[in-house]
């Protein structure tokens, strides 16, 4: 049976599971319990179900299990959940979920717990619905508290249809239940997109972005490829003080799709960020890209925090941005360079002549320009009127199969120009 445990936060938006309109909340800790490792079977007879020894404790009464069983719609405790509509992210995997409203008078008292526990059956294997469960530990609360709280928790899909059964209860046993469906479908256009899960499949969500990738079998042979990837890990907000999770999300995707592919053998990879105006991760020769040291790497990162010398040169992003790309190109012996992250809008633009050097450049340069909404910025930024003087190729990534479409096409690029120079290199 599949395991998985509802995340307190969407995929989109990897907000806490609880945001508050009055003070007096902000104390509230929060607890997610180990997944709820159940079969239809072995849980209703029993009392309570408790979990594996390697993930800790979590039951399941049998009053709860009754509730999910049949479906029993409750509102002894008033609160208002909307299911959330399965969207396919830039990990393209779909990710669904739910938003709660409970009022906080309803919490009111000493504090205590909430337990959610929930049930999703996909339509294709009605006799095997995957369990989850979720806790909160509440503050005290006063009893003329006024405003809500928020709670959301989310889950991942495969393509396919599927019910969900969703109770919580909280310390006086009053519960809260509701029920939906939900369908995961891949629009006619995106069919040729292959998803790393499977089809009916439920699965935790997963915000633990820099996790490892495991291992690919790399093509052996003259056709394999180096290529080296320069990343601004920047939120598209100039002005934000932190990277939004779907930003996040997104770059992280693109180097996940990069370093999966197999006709890749070595990748060197240069993180960097404007605000900073500094390379904050360089690795060279790389057989595989290192996530986590990645991800520790970008964790030093602080957004909304410019150095005074810098914010006084107001040429300073310009000439950072116009050494990184001389270098780094400059010094280039790969396949191809590409370039990734969100737009980059100079206030002084990069000297063309700054570039001359880089004219008779033998390999492709490419740019996959992360915007959401392009709409908004239609203009060509700094990177991408470089590489359209290098004669490379831009492509917008705003969708999920924006950078399918665009990876194969960099792919058959790249391929085609590493033909040409073997078979001239050949001739001579």
């Amino acid at each position: 049976m599949s395991l998985g445990s509802v995340k307190i936060a969407t995929a989109a938006a990897g907000c806490q599971a609880f945001r508050f309109r009055v003070r007096q909340l902000s104390e509230l800790s929060i607890l997610t319990l180990v997944l709820l490792t159940v079969t239809p079977q072995a849980a209703f007879p029993q009392n309570m179900m408790t979990a594996s020894s390697s993930g800790g404790g979590s039951r399941l009464l049998s009053s709860d299990a009754s509730i999910l069983e049949i479906e029993d719609i409750k509102k002894d405790l008033p609160c208002t959940v909307t299911s959330v509509k399965p969207v396919l992210g830039f990990d393209l995997r779909f990710h669904s979920g739910y938003d709660i409203t409970l009022p906080l008078r309803e919490l009111s008292g000493e504090g205590g717990n909430l337990t959610i526990v929930l049930k999703v059956t996909p339509d294709t294997a009605k006799d095997s619905p995957i369990y989850f469960s979720q806790r909160y530990t509440v503050p005290a609360i006063e009893e003329d508290a006024k405003g809500d709280a928020y709670l959301q928790g989310s889950f991942d899909l495969g393509e396919g249809d599927y019910h969900v059964m969703w109770m919580m209860r909280d310390k006086l046993e009053r519960v809260c239940s509701s029920s939906w469906d939900v369908a995961a479908t891949l629009p006619a256009k995106d069919q040729s997109m292959k998803l790393p899960i499977t089809a009916h499949a439920v699965e935790q969500s997963d915000l633990e972005f820099f996790k490892d990738e495991p291992p690919v079998t790399r093509i052996d042979g003259p056709e394999t490829l180096r290529v080296k990837v320069l990343i601004n890990f920047a939120p598209q907000k100039v002005n934000a003080s932190s990277m939004a999770p779907v930003d996040t999300s997104a770059l992280v995707s693109i180097l996940r799709n990069i370093s999966r592919e197999p006709k890749i053998y070595k990748f060197s990879l240069v993180a960097f960020n404007m605000t900073d105006q500094k390379v904050v991760y360089r690795k060279e020769d790389m057989e595989q890209i290192n996530f986590p040291e990645l991800g520790k790497a970008l964790a030093g990162i602080k957004l909304g925090m410019v150095d005074y010398k810098k914010l006084a040169d107001k040429k300073s992003e310009t000439e950072f941005l116009s050494k990184l790309i001389q270098d780094e190109l400059g010094n280039n012996s790969g396949d191809a360079v590409i370039f990734a992250g969100p737009k980059v809008m100079l206030d002084h633009p990069m000297p063309p002549e700054s570039f001359q050097e880089l004219a008779d450049i033998s390999f492709p340069v490419f740019y996959m320009n992360y915007i959401l909404t392009p709409q908004q910025t239609p203009w060509r930024d700094a990177i991408g009127t470089v590489v359209k003087k290098l004669k490379g190729q831009e492509y917008t990534i705003s969708r999920p199969r924006d950078l399918w479409n665009a990876w194969a096409d960099i792919m058959g690029r790249i391929a085609k120009t590493k033909l040409i120079t073997t078979a001239a290199a050949s001739k001579k």
